[in-house]
């Protein structure tokens, strides 16, 4: 795989802040029963990298007394994870709010028979990739058959009551563009997606999130492949928009790496930019002071570019709707 991390720097992207936490995104590994071609993580089957119940607990221990409001949990698959049940059923007790990203297809897996009924006994918000609502779309990124296994998973959730008005199981999905350019408006994507899920499959949904691609690891080694990278950097410089930066969500939200070390997102986290916190070249959770996080400088590089092109991206989707 070609390394694309020395082609984002140096960088003149606007210099930002940190305010108050409010959410903590645990990356509990890298493990992933997918290869998706525009993963940021490089995640896939044959990652063995994986979060100990030690740093779980230690999770835990920061949320107990640090009023964080949610826990993000992302991976490769985070579901996959041993101690991924563990901290959701703690997390919950402590009345967070638990955000799953997940694929769909690992609903099933042989040994994940009982988690979308877990998803919705401890009213989990599920996040869910769906590339595209075309079939040879999604499958071109993440693999035959995905695309058959995504619709069940969806279908098995909504009749769980998930994204049905009423029941407070959130379902939302993610789409990502399956090449070099921006997402779509959301909006209109969005309606696009509903009227194709309900009308084929009934499916319901509550919103959908466009995100764009970052120029790192497995789909920042494509572009320099194809000869696309310096391209599509210039059009995410070209399309920035000054109006996103009071947005992005690196602002109110740290990444934790599954051995426990803090970064100011996943995109850092995956170009190995640790947060910048007490002169510390590394900070662990385990001595993360929240409050001290407030105003202190947060690291950037050209790929931040990506957060803030066109209507703008983040794990909640767009910025500027």
């Amino acid at each position: 795989m070609l390394d694309s991390s020395h082609l984002l720097f140096p960088s003149r992207f606007p210099e930002l802040k940190r305010r108050q936490l409010e959410t903590i995104q645990v990356n509990l590994g890298y493990r992933c029963n997918l290869s998706c071609q525009h993963c940021h993580v490089d995640a896939g089957p044959n990652r063995t990298e994986s979060m100990g119940r030690e740093t779980v607990e230690q999770v835990i221990d920061f949320m107990r007394g640090f009023p964080v409001s949610s826990l993000d949990l992302t991976g490769g698959a985070p579901e996959l994870n041993p101690h991924f049940y563990l901290l959701v059923e703690q997390a919950r007790a402590l009345d967070v709010r638990v955000i799953d990203r997940c694929n769909l297809t690992v609903l099933e897996e042989p040994d994940q028979a009982g988690l979308a009924e877990f998803l919705a006994e401890n009213q989990v918000e599920v996040v869910a990739s769906l590339p595209c609502y075309l079939e040879e779309n999604v499958d071109g990124q993440r693999g035959k058959g995905t695309y058959e296994s995504s619709i069940r998973g969806l279908k098995r959730l909504n009749a769980l009551g998930y994204g049905k008005a009423g029941s407070g199981l959130e379902l939302n999905l993610v789409y990502n563009p399956s090449g070099a350019y921006l997402p779509p408006p959301q909006e209109r994507l969005e309606a696009d997606y509903r009227v194709q899920l309900r009308d084929r499959f009934g499916i319901q949904f509550n919103r959908l999130y466009t995100l764009t691609n970052m120029p790192i690891l497995r789909f920042g080694s494509l572009l320099q492949s194809q000869g696309e990278f310096d391209r599509y950097l210039d059009l995410l410089r070209g399309a920035f928009d000054e109006n996103n930066l009071n947005n992005v969500m690196c602002l109110n939200q740290i990444s934790v790496d599954w051995q426990g070390y803090l970064f100011d997102c996943d995109f850092n986290q995956m170009l190995d930019m640790p947060l910048a916190h007490a002169q510390q070249a590394r900070t662990h959770i385990s001595e993360l002071v929240g409050e001290g996080l407030d105003g202190a400088a947060i690291k950037v590089a050209e790929h931040c570019y990506g957060c803030t092109a066109g209507q703008g991206s983040s794990c909640g989707g767009a910025l500027n709707k």
